[in-house]
Parts: structure tokens; C-alpha cells; sequence
């Protein structure tokens, strides 16, 4: 068995041993309630799920857990799961539950206010937010100029020793998963190699950021809104940074979606359609807007928080979420010796 095989068959035994420890937790049997397994932001759920609830009367109970361990458990459950709804930060593990069959059509009036680059072609689920890839750079250590023009860039040995990322988090493995979708395997594959060489692996995001603020690193690989909290909060983790956005539909202007989506198994299928089409409309985009998460609204046209640069500035590369292949990422990092 290979490392990268064993690595997804651990995986679905920890969600298996996660279904055993939770089976008599079941979803209730009251109509007014529903079952999410949340994968995106605790405190971003919760305002939705109590703006929901104020607007339908339905309960939200939220079940906590990584994109890769919800979704294992979802795989592991298959029809016998008790959620109703699937909520992500990234893209791939929503690919693997869809992959399983697992997830109900949505219904198309909510579909409809999710433009299509921000949802996959099969219509199985949809994007409710967004994160950008960027660059963050120490600007004592690294002057503007001499950033990468592109993502690809961080494979030359000018930068070894001088970046860093989150290499075992979902996150970047995402921004790998939209890297392998553009370039395909063997550009991945190389790219890997020479981030294998040049990269100093941190736990994720938020260390990455603090050990280029704090001179450990040049610049490192992150999303965007973990330096825009900072920087509405104290900037004591990016206060000596700024950060770059590749553009140009580079590797590095990938845009991440987190997904939401209605499992097919679901005995509640009205109330979990409804409150996906609330996460989606108006309202909850808002929600989205006003909170903290300082994530991109996706739909019913809500424009992003006024501190972040509109998301159409960001001249993303065009990536069907679906397509994300989390499994063959798995197996390029380990082979690369990343994992």
C-alpha cells in the first residue's frame, strides 16, 4: 500500500471511529430541526444559523470538524449519515462527498443566485464564500519589486530558505488541488519538488504569517483574510508585512470556494434546500459582509467588506471546484515528501 493510499484509508478509519463515538447522536427527529456538519468558520455558521432561524423558526445544529474529516465521516456514513447539510472551507472535500454520490440536487432558485464560477458544473452543491491565495511578504526583508510575478516562481533556487506554508492543512492543499487543475501533474509535480527544497514548513496560515512578520521568512503562501482580521484587530502578526496578489490567472490568484450542499440522505430535505438557499440569498451574504470572517461574499450580488479588493480585481483563474482531485494531491505531496 502506498503512503498516500494509506494516508486516505487512515483518514476514513478516523471518521469511522468518529461515526462509532457519535452514532447515538443522531439528527433529531423534530421538523424543525436540521443537522449541519460544519467545516467552515464556527462563528460564521453560528450568525448564519441564527439569522435563519429568526427568519424560518428551524433550528441549526452544528457539528464541528476539518474539510478532510467531514468529509471522510460523510463517505464513511454514506446513507446512514444524520446530517443534513455539508458546510466547507475548500473545495475538495466537497468533491470527495460528491464524488461518493452522496449530496441531493440543489434546488435551482438558490443555485441561480450563485454565479457559475463560483459553484461547480454539476449543480450537486454550491459556493457560499471565497478566499483568496496571496503572498505574504516582510517588507524589511523583501521589497515589493522583487516579489514573484508568479506562484510557479517559488520553485527556483533563488528561493530556498525564504518562504513558508501551512503544508499539511486543507488550505494549501486546496491551492495545490487548483494548481494540479491548471498546470496538470507533471507542472505540480515539479513544483512540489522545488517547494520540497525551498520551503520551510509552517502549521498553517496563521503561523505562516506570523514567521514572516516576524523575520523568520521572506514572504510565505496564505489566504487573504487571515492579514485582513489581523489587521483590523491589533496587526501584531502582520504589522511588518503586506501582501501580493499574483493576478494575471496565475496558479497564485487561485480562489478557494467553500461549499454548502444537501445530503441526499437527508430526511429533511425542505428545510436543509432552505437553509443552503438562505446561506446564498441576499441576507446571508450580508451576514457574510458584516461579520468578521472578512471572507468574499460569492452570490445574490452582496459585494465584498470594503477593506478587501473586489473580488472581480482579483483576475482569478477559472477552476471548476468539482475537478479538485484531493486524492491525487495527496499523493504528489507525499511522493514530494511534503506529507
Amino acid at each position: 500500500m502506498t503512503a498516500a493510499r494509506w494516508k486516505l484509508v487512515s483518514g476514513a478509519i478516523a471518521a469511522i471511529t468518529l461515526l462509532a463515538a457519535t452514532a447515538c447522536s443522531s439528527s433529531s427527529t423534530d421538523d424543525n430541526e436540521i443537522l449541519v456538519y460544519n467545516a467552515q468558520h464556527e462563528s460564521l455558521t453560528k450568525e448564519w444559523a441564527e439569522a435563519f432561524t429568526r427568519e424560518t423558526g428551524i433550528k441549526v445544529n452544528l457539528r464541528q470538524g476539518g474539510d478532510t474529516d467531514l468529509g471522510n465521516q460523510l463517505v464513511a456514513e454514506g446513507g446512514a449519515s444524520p446530517a443534513d447539510v455539508f458546510l466547507t472551507e475548500n473545495s475538495p472535500a466537497m468533491a470527495l462527498v460528491e464524488n461518493a454520490g452522496l449530496f441531493a440536487d440543489l434546488d435551482p432558485q438558490a443555485l441561480d443566485q450563485v454565479p457559475e464560477q463560483f459553484r461547480p458544473s454539476t449543480g450537486k452543491w454550491t459556493g457560499v464564500a471565497a478566499r483568496s491565495t496571496v503572498f505574504v511578504y516582510n517588507t524589511a526583508d523583501l521589497p515589493a519589486e522583487e516579489v514573484p510575478a508568479s506562484l510557479l516562481d517559488l520553485q527556483n533556487p533563488q528561493w530556498k530558505g525564504r518562504w513558508s506554508a501551512g503544508v499539511s492543512g486543507a488550505d494549501f492543499q486546496a491551492i495545490v488541488a487548483g494548481l494540479l487543475e491548471l498546470k496538470g501533474e507533471d507542472v505540480t509535480r515539479a513544483w512540489l519538488k522545488g517547494m520540497k527544497d525551498n520551503a520551510i514548513a509552517s502549521q498553517n496560515n496563521v503561523t505562516t504569517m506570523k514567521g514572516v512578520n516576524a523575520g523568520q521568512f521572506d514572504g510565505g503562501v496564505i489566504y487573504h483574510y487571515y492579514w485582513y482580521r489581523d489587521q483590523a484587530k491589533t496587526k501584531e502578526n502582520s504589522g511588518n508585512t503586506a501582501l501580493h496578489y499574483f493576478k494575471k490567472q496565475d496558479p497564485g490568484a487561485f480562489v478557494s470556494i467553500s461549499g454548502g450542499g444537501v445530503l441526499a440522505s437527508s430526511k429533511k430535505q425542505e428545510q436543509a434546500q432552505r437553509f443552503i438557499a438562505f446561506i446564498v440569498s441576499q441576507a446571508g451574504q450580508e451576514v457574510l459582509r458584516d461579520g468578521n470572517s472578512m471572507e468574499y461574499p460569492v452570490a445574490s450580488g452582496v459585494s465584498a467588506n470594503p477593506a478587501l479588493p473586489p473580488l472581480d480585481s482579483l483576475e482569478a483563474p477559472k477552476v471548476d471546484p468539482s475537478k479538485l482531485n484531493a486524492e491525487k494531491v495527496n499523493e504528489l505531496m507525499t511522493e514530494a515528501g511534503l506529507l
